[in-house]
């Protein structure tokens, strides 16, 4: 009898073992045994950097208070857009009386199912907004040029979203819900949307990363020398084949997470608009204010950035535009 027990015992432990451990390989979608290839359209981390302390030294607080500050930011967008040889479109909105835009600008076909890169411009109110989102928004314009050097074969849109932050996320003003509730309008259903939230904070001590739930610490690293991938529930096998090309595309570390909503930070930007909708969209992230001690401060400034490591995750990126490009045409 106490055997059978003991058998029934050691066979039970056994079974939440297993499923302790698809559910961890669930979550963080593990790749093995790739290796990075050369990598032929480089960033350059000086270039970075030059356009982190313009937006953020030379068109200075960037909050939605200050409509004039970020209308002149999006014209700095928009002639960015226009000489990388793009078709550049604004979509105008009101909120409360005031006028804003989100700037697009496309490359490629007019026509069919676009993949779409977008970062939000605006800033928290008594921050500059280094990491949070110039390196996003700097990352788009180094986009921009790369696309605009070799144009894709399938529609590329880049997208510079306004009033991401607070006291209108999540909300109907967002930026990016206007932009998702034009795209619903024409019917068109992207084939991939990644959104930069924060690409330029790392750091390699010791304990340097957080998570939000305590068993997380058990399959992440305690140091924040990584670039992370956020899908929902539904997007599993997406994060795999993203994760994939960007780990091919860089020595850079790449993390994966897939979550629920609940958990604080998952939905943190402006993917959730198109999550909302239905679409397939991913975060690509430093982590935010789980890593970055300057999130949302007076403190979030240019000479905080790792310019180096913020280029690798940008070529990664392009590296997965141009997975799509070639996967769209075969």
């Amino acid at each position: 009898m106490r055997a059978t027990y003991g058998r029934r015992l050691i066979g039970f432990a056994a079974g939440v073992v297993a499923v302790v451990a698809c559910l961890a390989v669930w979550i963080v979608q593990p790749i093995f045994g790739q290796r990075p290839r050369d990598v032929t359209e480089r960033v350059e981390p000086a270039v970075l950097q030059r356009q982190v302390e313009y937006l953020t030294a030379s068109l200075g607080q960037r909050q939605f208070f200050r409509p004039a500050t970020l209308e002149r930011t999006a014209r700095y967008i928009e002639n960015a857009f226009a000489e990388a040889g793009g078709r550049v479109a604004a979509q105008a909105f009101e909120v409360e009386g005031q006028r804003y835009r989100n700037i697009e600008v496309s490359f490629g076909p007019e026509h069919g199912r676009p993949v779409i890169v977008g970062a939000h411009y605006d800033v928290e109110e008594n921050t500059l907004g280094a990491d949070d989102n110039a390196s996003g928004v700097v990352g788009l314009l180094e986009l921009a040029r790369a696309l605009g050097r070799n144009p894709p074969r399938v529609p590329v849109r880049l997208v510079a979203f306004t009033l991401e932050e607070p006291p209108y996320f999540g909300t109907d003003a967002m930026g990016s819900r206007r932009y998702v509730a034009e795209l619903r309008g024409r019917g068109l259903e992207p084939r991939l949307v990644l959104v930069l939230e924060m690409i330029g904070y790392f750091d390699a001590r010791e304990g340097s990363q957080a998570y939000p739930l305590p068993g997380l610490g058990w399959l992440y690293p305690v140091r924040g020398d990584y670039i992370a991938l956020v899908g929902n529930l539904t997007s599993v096998s997406l994060v795999r084949r993203v994760k994939g090309v960007m780990r091919s595309a860089t020595t850079l570390p790449v993390q994966s997470i897939n979550a629920p909503t609940w958990i604080p930070g998952i939905d943190f930007s402006d993917h959730a608009s198109f999550w909302a909708a239905g679409m397939p969209a991913l975060m690509v992230t430093d982590t935010a204010f789980y890593r970055n001690p300057h999130y949302h401060r007076s403190s979030d400034l240019p000479n905080t950035l790792d310019y180096p490591r913020m280029a690798q995750v940008v070529e990664a990126v392009l590296a997965v535009v141009r997975q799509f490009d070639n996967d769209g045409t075969s």
